[in-house]
């Protein structure tokens, strides 16, 4: 049977939200089509506002209430590595 890739693996995920450069390699090979993933741009800019809008929008659709406010949960390391 085939090993899933890191991405969906712990090993492909950063501690502290999001994907660490293992796992962010491992998606980027497995969607070749796809523009590559990028380390997380918490200093600023147009791509940080439309992840910090984006993430916010599915943190409201696809968490519950204890997850919204759970610091340690996957979605808001995220939104505090990208200081959103």
């Amino acid at each position: 049977m085939a090993k899933t890739p890191a991405w969906q693996r712990k090993e492909g995920k950063n501690p502290n939200g999001g994907l660490n450069a293992k796992g962010r390699a491992s998606y980027n090979k497995a969607n070749p089509g796809k523009p590559g993933l990028k380390a997380p741009q918490p200093e600023g800019g147009a791509r940080r506002d439309s992840f910090c809008a984006r993430m916010e929008g599915m943190k409201k659709k696809l968490t519950s209430a204890k997850t919204a406010k759970d610091p340690n949960s996957r979605i808001n390391k995220a939104l505090k590595s990208w200081n959103c």
